[in-house]
């Protein structure tokens, strides 16, 4: 079955969180992804990964966690994602507290979107060199990973390092919320294998085929089996209003579990209109 949801950047001049999910849940929608940046550095260095001109929803989102809570307390099944947590902008400890009390106050409906980032000022800013990126974000996950599991967790590597804790709540889901992972390059299989739960492309990005084939490649090394890996395929999310009808099929037709619509920071009344242009978009493909 094919599952439908919406991504977005929540900023303070657009539609509030709760209105947003609230009318993404009567509409029938599967779940609500919200990006986030702590801040974008004005030196705006790092040229932007698709090439135009930085949106300014990008420096001035909500907090993304406060954002989802919101979400999540005026919903009942809608599920509350993170599209991405740029984890080199967390400390582990404490992001794993916020992702275990979020799924547990939401009984369970926590997508956890993770990335690296592609900042390279913003993210020193949270003192994490660029060159580090992708380790940074390895142990923070493994770290988090055994703070949701284990009663005495403890972890030990080169940027993370923590004797054994207690650290509750665990999260309702066994074993955390799916980790999926926004990324596309040569080492994003391996990535997913050794300590993700899916993958979370952007349409267009990349040959799907070739790289679901390495994916499966590298989960088949490790063990494991492509049908319990998530594909939630998303478009880039723009100030261009709506969806292109061709892509839209593309992403379907990529195999994917999960598709995710755009939104950029619009009224709540211009929001509410698109949905419903989505509702009938979608309706063809829904079960």
């Amino acid at each position: 079955m094919l599952d439908f949801g919406l991504i977005t950047f929540a900023t303070d001049g657009a539609i509030t969180p709760v209105d947003l999910a609230v009318a993404l849940e009567e509409r029938g929608f599967e779940s609500l992804f919200l990006a986030e940046h702590t801040h974008i550095p004005v030196s705006r260095k790092t040229p932007f990964i698709v090439g135009h001109e930085l949106p300014d929803m990008y420096w001035r989102c909500h907090d993304q966690f406060v954002a989802l809570s919101m979400a999540a307390a005026a919903t009942k099944t809608l599920k509350i994602a993170t599209g991405i947590t740029l984890v080199t902008e967390h400390d582990p400890i404490n992001l794993a507290k916020q992702v275990a009390s979020l799924d547990v106050l939401s009984n369970g409906r926590v997508l956890f979107g993770i990335g690296a980032g592609w900042n390279a000022e913003e993210m020193e800013d949270h003192g994490v060199a660029f060159r580090d990126r992708w380790k940074v974000t390895r142990e923070r996950v493994l770290a988090m990973r055994a703070i949701w599991t284990q009663d005495e967790p403890e972890y030990h590597g080169e940027f993370v390092d923590f004797p054994p804790m207690w650290s509750w709540p665990k999260p309702v889901q066994e074993g955390g919320p799916p980790v999926l992972m926004g990324a596309y390059s040569k080492w994003t299989p391996a990535r997913i294998a050794e300590y993700c739960d899916g993958w979370l492309p952007i349409d267009g990005e990349g040959d799907m085929k070739q790289n679901l084939d390495a994916i499966g490649e590298a989960m088949a090394a490790r063990g494991r089996s492509m049908a319990e890996l998530d594909i939630t395929v998303l478009p880039e999310v723009s100030k261009r209003r709506g969806v292109d009808p061709k892509r839209f099929e593309r992403m379907i037709e990529s195999g994917a579990n999960r598709v995710l619509l755009p939104m950029a920071d619009f009224s709540r009344d211009e929001t509410l209109t698109i949905l419903d242009e989505y509702v009938e978009a979608i309706a063809p493909f829904r079960g």
